[in-house]
């Protein structure tokens, strides 16, 4: 198993990067006591480093008492039980109700088993950049979520592939990290489907759907529903003081688009789940009372959090998708 790794883009000097990945093997069990090191030599030619450069972080392991040296063999564990903390750099798209619930439970299965450093970069592609960027190894893992951000994989990619989880959303590019995330397209369609005797009522299905911050699959799922049953449908980016026909259902990912279609609504004295149907996403408590009830397409957003966290603290690499679901209310 690969003990060291040495990323020459990351700002963290190498002999740092030694010693966390020395670290990170003992604390994850892939060293035990009594495991041999890499020899300076071998570590030196591999990543074309002075020999002087992997001395001086096996010098500091040794005055650490993590690590000790025998004379004519080479370096060797001495100690599993040393203070190692985890640095976890969790870099969210935005702060919402929803992934306030998913960092609660991450936090909660974590149990103060690392120190979390939280980051937004708002849909930013120049912020995401440069969050990554100066980061790069600091952490000892890196949780991202990368939304539809363009070039996304390619930033990713700068990181130790070992360290990376991917959170939320992923795809074709990012296929190599462990994960945890939503199948849109699948969960839209499902969703769609379960709530079919319902939705054939409305004359017209209409999206309120903007790629820049919304999941691609959203969109693909509400096609292929509408395609295969053959209902009438229209994708619109925007939803500002637009005239509500009667007979109209609005499937809505933006909660600022869904407070336009409940305002207009009212303005139009047109009553929601007769007139006119909402599906929302994403379930917040706030969705149970609103006009007597919010319909919603969900994920279980606290049990994301408890299972990243779970892959993290038992170092398992899997991709994992988050089942999503229809949740009923009188709005639809």
């Amino acid at each position: 198993m690969k003990i060291i790794s040495i990323n020459k883009r990351q700002n963290l000097p190498k002999y740092k990067q030694i010693i966390l990945s020395i670290e990170i093997s003992i604390a994850e069990k892939r060293l035990k006591r009594g495991d041999k090191l890499p020899s300076v030599n071998k570590v030196s030619l591999e990543f074309g480093i002075s020999r002087d450069t992997v001395l001086l972080a096996y010098d500091e392991l040794k005055k650490r008492g993590i690590i000790y040296a025998i004379l004519g063999k080479g370096y060797y564990v001495k100690s599993e039980d040393f203070s190692f903390e985890q640095r976890i750099f969790l870099l969210f798209d935005e702060l919402n109700a929803f992934k306030e619930d998913l960092y609660n439970s991450f936090m909660e299965t974590i149990n103060r088993n690392a120190q979390i450093d939280i980051f937004f970069h708002y849909f930013n592609p120049e912020v995401f950049k440069k969050l990554i960027h100066d980061n790069n190894g600091n952490y000892s893992k890196y949780i991202i979520m990368p939304t539809n951000l363009v070039n996304a994989a390619s930033i990713i990619k700068t990181l130790p592939e070992e360290d990376v989880f991917i959170l939320d959303q992923t795809n074709a590019e990012l296929k190599n990290y462990p994960s945890v995330h939503q199948n849109h397209t699948k969960d839209t369609f499902n969703a769609l489907e379960s709530g079919k005797s319902k939705i054939e009522k409305y004359k017209k299905l209409i999206l309120i759907f903007s790629s820049y911050k919304q999941p691609i699959g959203m969109r693909e799922g509400f096609i292929i529903f509408c395609k295969k049953h053959q209902l009438h449908y229209d994708i619109i980016s925007n939803f500002e003081n637009n005239e509500i026909q009667t007979g109209d259902l609005y499937i809505i990912p933006d909660d600022r688009h869904l407070v336009n279609v409940i305002e207009q609504s009212k303005k139009q004295k047109l009553i929601i789940g007769q007139d006119l149907g909402i599906i929302s996403y994403n379930d917040t408590p706030l969705k149970k009372v609103v006009t007597d009830g919010i319909t919603t397409i969900s994920t279980d957003f606290k049990e994301m959090g408890r299972i990243l966290a779970e892959l993290i603290l038992n170092q398992r690499k899997e991709q994992i998708e988050n089942k999503s679901s229809l949740i009923v209310r009188s709005s639809l």
